[in-house]
């Protein structure tokens, strides 16, 4: 049973929620103020968070900023945040800041099963998937996908789920052209309700954590693909 953690100060929410839930193997916890879900996060072990973006004390995306620049054990957990509307601006701001999904209010308790089940899939499968000793070694580069580390010359890297299974996707075949939406349908594992903006987003904020290098190319109308050229043999 997978262990959930509501950030939510709307009270009425939790108990109907945790009981729909339930039917799909989810174990649902709540908590209304940021510093609450801080405390029992260092208590307990969660797998994924649910984050309302609007909340007391700070809101959701200040949360979910705090969340993803820590150092916890907690920092690299799927967050799917919930949105007051279905604003483009709130999505895109909840991908930058290192959401893994996001779904507007008010939503189908079915859809948010499935959008949870999808992100946890993916962070369950990511490793196994990686489970051989591969080393994907590019000038300036390296990528580990046994231990899910990235690193440059300059040292490690630290992406998220999502920005990491993107750099994989892309560097195991190098200088093909992936389109948004098959990096989207690969990446969510779903052809419901995405939009095309989400990799730009995805593809800027990765962009800024391997610069100095350009491994990531735009290809305008096509898409993206991974451009440094493999390491040399006689390479560091």
């Amino acid at each position: 049973m997978h262990r959930l953690l509501l950030i939510d100060d709307d009270e009425a929410l939790a108990a109907p929620l945790a009981h729909y839930l339930a039917r799909f193997d989810f174990a649902l916890s709540a908590v209304t103020r940021p510093s609450a879900a801080l405390a029992r996060l260092a208590e307990e072990r969660f797998d994924a968070l649910i984050l309302d973006g609007m909340l007391p004390e700070m809101d959701g995306f200040a949360f979910c900023k705090r969340v993803r620049g820590g150092t916890e054990p907690w920092k690299d957990m799927p967050i799917l945040m919930l949105t007051a509307r279905g604003d483009l601006t709130d999505r895109v701001v909840g991908l930058e800041l290192g959401a893994d999904d996001y779904l507007a209010k008010p939503f189908e308790p079915r859809e948010l099963a499935a959008r949870l089940q999808t992100i946890l899939r993916r962070a369950r499968l990511a490793p196994a998937a990686a489970a051989p000793a591969t080393l994907l070694r590019f000038e300036g580069l390296d990528i580990d996908t046994a231990r899910r580390q990235v690193s440059a010359d300059t040292g490690a890297i630290e992406l998220t789920s999502t920005e990491y299974e993107l750099l994989v996707m892309l560097a195991r075949e190098p200088g093909r052209v992936f389109s948004r939406d098959e990096i989207l349908n690969r990446l969510r594992g779903q052809e419901a309700d995405l939009f095309t903006r989400a990799v730009d987003i995805l593809v800027s904020r990765m962009r800024r954590k391997l610069e100095p290098l350009e491994a990531l190319k735009t290809l305008r109308n096509a898409g993206y693909c991974f451009a440094l050229p493999p390491r040399g043999e006689g390479g560091a």
